[in-house]
This record gives C-alpha cells, sequence and structure tokens, in this order.
C-alpha cells in the first residue's frame, strides 16, 4: 500500500464571510434582491479583525492557485497551516477542492490571527489530540504553541489498522514587525525572543515523542516549522535519542527553480526570503519528519515548485513523501 503525505501552508486561507449575525425577516422572494442591513447593536454580530484590521478573504486569484496545486500533488493526507476555522476548511474541500478529502479535522489553537493547523485526508481518521495547552519547564504558566501541535491518527482504509500517527504545527515566525520594534536594538531582542520560543517548541515536541512515542512506531511530524533543519532553534529534531529522519534532506522538485542570481543551493527548500539589495534566501521552513521505523517505507520525496519568485496562491512550496507499507 503506498500513501503519500505532504504539508502546505496555504497563506492566509481566511473565509470570505467576515461577520457573524443572526438575521430576522429576510424577504422570502425568490428573484435578485439587494438589502442593506445597518447594525445599531454591536452585541448582536461579530467581525474578525488583527490589530484593528479586518480578516479578508483570500483573494479568488489566490485560491484557485493553491486549488490547483493540491489537485496535482493529489495526496493520501494533506497537512494544511494557516487556516481560519472547520467552517472554511469544509467550504474550501466542497466548493473548491470537489470534495476531494472526506475527513478534515481543525481545532481552534492559540493564534489571535486566526491561523490554525488542519489536516485533509482520503484515509480514515482514527483518535485526534490537541497539544495546544501544552508548557516548557522555563515558563509553566504560558502555553509554547503559538497555534497548536495536532495529533492525528491515520487509519488504512478498513479501519482495522493504525499506519501512523500524523503531528501537524506551525512554529513561532521569524518576522518581527518594524513597526512594533523600529530599533535595531528592540529589532534583535524580539528575533533573539522568538528563537527562543522557536527552540522551546520543538523540545516540547521532542518531549512529548519521548512520552509518548517509540522509534518502533510510526509517526510523522509535518509543518511550517519556519526555520530550517539544522538550525539550533530546532536541534531538538535532531535529537539521537528520538532518531527522527529529516524525510526531505534529497528531495525532487516537480520543475525546475525559477532562474535566480545566486540560484538556490540545493533543491531542498520551500521558502525564498529577498531582503532589500541583498540576494534571496531558500530555506527549508516547510518540513517532513519521519520515525526510524519508517526510514525504509520512503520511497520518495517531493517538493512542488513555484512558477514564479513569489509563489502561487501561497510564499511557501508544499512538500510530500511517498511511503510503502
Amino acid at each position: 500500500m503506498r500513501v503519500k503525505v505532504g504539508t502546505f501552508n496555504l497563506n492566509n486561507l481566511f473565509s470570505r464571510f467576515n461577520f457573524q449575525v443572526e438575521i430576522e425577516d429576510v424577504p422570502a422572494r425568490q428573484e435578485a434582491i439587494t438589502i442593506t442591513y445597518n447594525f445599531s447593536d454591536t452585541s448582536g454580530y461579530k467581525i474578525r479583525s488583527f490589530m484593528g484590521t479586518l480578516i479578508k478573504a483570500k483573494p479568488a486569484a489566490e485560491r484557485a492557485a493553491i486549488v490547483e496545486r493540491i489537485k496535482r500533488m493529489n495526496l493520501d493526507v494533506l497537512a494544511a497551516q494557516e487556516v481560519e476555522d472547520i467552517t472554511t476548511l469544509r467550504r474550501f474541500n466542497e466548493e473548491e477542492l470537489g470534495g476531494m478529502y472526506p475527513h478534515l479535522i481543525l481545532v481552534e489553537g492559540n493564534d489571535p490571527r486566526f491561523i490554525d493547523v488542519a489536516v485533509f485526508s482520503k484515509l480514515p481518521i482514527g483518535s485526534i489530540t490537541s497539544h495546544q495547552k501544552a508548557t516548557h519547564p522555563d515558563t509553566p504558566n504560558s502555553e509554547v504553541f503559538s497555534r497548536d501541535l495536532l495529533e492525528v491518527e491515520i487509519l488504512d482504509k478498513a479501519r482495522k489498522k493504525r499506519l501512523f500517527t500524523l503531528y501537524n504545527t506551525h512554529l513561532k515566525s521569524q518576522f518581527v514587525d518594524p513597526l512594533k520594534f523600529p530599533t535595531p536594538e528592540a529589532a534583535e531582542a524580539e528575533r533573539l525572543r522568538a528563537n527562543a520560543l522557536r527552540s522551546q517548541q520543538a523540545e516540547t515536541i521532542n518531549a512529548i515523542f519521548k512520552l509518548q512515542m517509540h522509534p518502533t512506531q510510526p509517526y510523522i511530524l509535518v509543518g511550517d516549522m519556519n526555520d530550517t533543519p539544522d538550525s539550533q532553534p530546532l536541534a531538538a529534531f535532531n535529537d539521537p535519542r528520538v532518531g527522527m529522519i529529516n524525510a526531505l534532506a534529497n528531495p525532487d522538485e516537480s520543475r525546475p527553480a525559477k532562474k535566480d542570481n545566486p540560484p538556490p543551493a540545493s533543491k531542498a527548500w520551500t521558502h525564498r526570503f529577498k531582503p532589500s539589495g541583498q540576494p534571496a534566501r531558500y530555506d527549508l521552513f516547510d518540513q517532513i519528519w519521519i520515525s526510524p521505523v519508517l526510514g525504509p517505507s520512503l520511497t520518495k520525496a517531493m517538493i512542488d515548485r513555484r512558477s514564479k519568485h513569489g509563489g502561487d496562491g501561497s510564499d511557501h512550496d508544499p512538500a510530500w513523501i511517498e511511503l510503502e507499507f
């Protein structure tokens, strides 16, 4: 049995609807009409915003681009990041993916920007666990995950066997807002704080694996790690006592990378960042780690390469692996 498992940051997959309200006495006429509602009592509706800005739907052209990429990959299990909520996930799957995935999972996480992690699956799903309340020993009074670490059991088609356990996450971003941190000193302090949090998140994931899993058990860690596999903040992923394998160490790509000067040093990248006046950085932010027992089952590792530098519907390229069970 061959199973394709991947990860894709969908880059702000927000609903086209940005308010929630109860409306009574809607006319029952069938012809096309235009109605304007004015809400004077703010307790009767809710508008989703972040830092004073209204949360808007992902543009149609960008949605179409990620739909095309998802259909082209045709994965059995797709872990996604940056999805607004379960309603958005279901509507996206039904209306834009044509019901491609019968099993969908999303648990509201910790992010104030309403970007959650989710799972699309053609295979049946068993138990589901959210680790969003996990803490780190250095900060025991606060939740360590910016979003979540979502744990999902993937079963065989007959629902008689657990094929593997999937862990999907989205670690702390490297972005430093120049408006909030305008001086070089403030920006550097925030960068170090973000690195420290990302390190704590990786250490917490490692601790969960040591507590719940064993190298002989099949499990996969995927997600947008916002750092490279060999970075200091992600050092815990390389813990030899756990023995996780970087399944994207030597991937193939669906097409060659767009020409750049200098070009990417290798095929192992999913994110491009171009600082002003400097060469572009190519990093493997979107990662797939497999437990040691799955090493012999790995038959292919792929990255769906973008057609333009800015990305096709997302600033991340999706990646996936094939496993033979």
